[in-house]
């Protein structure tokens, strides 16, 4: 699919790796951009700086409600959807035992639940209900869903329960979501980012970020947002790419700890 002119939806759009792809899609690339989030202040901020071809819209992903009123607004707001980059996430830790030896209190886990796995579900098929409507490009494509899931999903750390399931269910929907969607013309891929340099990694202290640089194998570095905004165009414009997860960390394996 060619992405110039096109509408994007991005979840979690209004900072990190989900502002640096919709800066890229914007001005790299001509698409117009729609920011869902609940940072009104960066959410503003945001589409003020990116101008007029960026829409921010308050929005809770783990609500229907809320993401059917996104996504109607911009649909009267630029017409259609095209594709939908859903990088809204919540971190945090969860064990099974916390310290005191006790179970871990079940409303954490189901909270990163329903942000990081329900919220995506949420917004890929509320998106997608749109993008059938579209004319097919080249007789064949109507949309793109990009889930955005982790190198966790794989290698989850020690504290990482609920983040890895979350993020390990996202890789799930790819193929029956893929199958399914393919029939009428929406292609659906995940990204798996491994440690990237984002604005609140460069908060940090500087032996921290040195310490998550020697996780990284080669290059020695942590991602540069830029490299997955670039990734995303890539799945949005290579038709043949279909319920694929792409692992983006530089051949880095999260260890235990």
């Amino acid at each position: 699919m060619q992405i110039q002119d096109k509408v994007i939806v991005i979840t979690g759009g209004a900072s990190g790796l989900g502002l640096a792809a919709a800066r890229y899609m914007l001005e790299e690339k001509g698409a117009k951009v729609a920011i869902f989030d609940l940072n009104d202040a960066a959410g503003h901020q945001a589409a003020e700086q990116l101008g007029e071809r960026a829409f921010y819209v308050r929005t809770d992903v783990s609500s229907e409600e809320s993401v059917r009123e996104a996504v109607q607004a911009v649909v009267s707001h630029f017409g259609a959807i095209h594709a939908c980059i859903n990088a809204a996430a919540i971190p945090g830790p969860s064990k099974v035992l916390g310290k005191d030896g006790k179970a871990t209190p079940l409303a954490k886990f189901a909270q990163m639940t329903m942000v990081n796995l329900v919220g995506v579900f949420n917004v890929m098929s509320q998106c997608a209900e749109q993008m059938v409507t579209n004319e097919p490009e080249a007789g064949e494509e109507r949309g793109v869903v990009i889930n955005i899931s982790s190198g966790a999903a794989f290698e989850g750390q020690i504290g990482q329960c609920a983040y890895s399931a979350t993020k390990a269910g996202v890789i799930g929907l790819n193929i029956p979501a893929a199958r399914e969607l393919g029939a009428v013309g929406v292609r659906v891929n995940a990204i798996a980012p491994g440690l990237f340099f984002t604005p609140m990694v460069a908060t940090l202290d500087t032996k921290v970020v040195e310490a998550l640089k020697l996780q990284v194998e080669a290059p020695k570095r942590l991602g540069d947002p830029r490299e997955f905004a670039h990734c995303c165009a890539f799945i949005i414009e290579n038709a043949y790419i279909n319920g694929e997860t792409v692992r983006l960390d530089a051949a880095s394996r999260l260890r235990a700890r």
